[in-house]
């Protein structure tokens, strides 16, 4: 069981990307999606997640108003706008998520399965 990454690129200061989160060999009708991201010599930070039934949503201060996270009606794909990105949103940008799991959270811990990330890259 294992989620895969996808949509990151190189983009301008103020450019949009979005990331895509899929579930690999099980649903995510009943599992919470976190994204996270780390900088080269920082800690991984969550930024965003949804719970199962998509009725709650967190964001990190570094991204609210910028970055919208959402899921699909198959439960099977999550996703990750990113707009009005900056220099400072470069990073590796990680999904995970935990089955059975009725709420979310931006804490590391609470997540079982995790991608091998995606790059994002803003230049100025």
């Amino acid at each position: 069981l294992r989620v895969a990454e996808s949509g990151g690129d190189l983009v301008q200061s103020g450019g949009s990307l979005r990331l895509s989160c899929t579930a690999l060999g099980f649903t995510l009708e009943a599992s919470p999606i976190g994204w996270f991201r780390q900088a080269p010599g920082k800690e991984r930070e969550g930024i965003a997640c949804i719970d199962n039934t998509g009725d709650l949503i967190k964001y990190a201060d570094s991204v609210k108003g910028r970055f919208t996270i959402s899921r699909d009606n198959t439960k099977t794909t999550a996703y990750l706008q990113l707009d009005t990105l900056k220099p400072e949103d470069t990073a590796t940008y990680y999904c995970a998520t935990v089955r059975a799991l009725h709420y979310c959270s931006l804490l590391s811990v609470t997540y079982a399965y995790w991608g091998h990330g995606t790059q994002v890259t803003v230049s100025s």
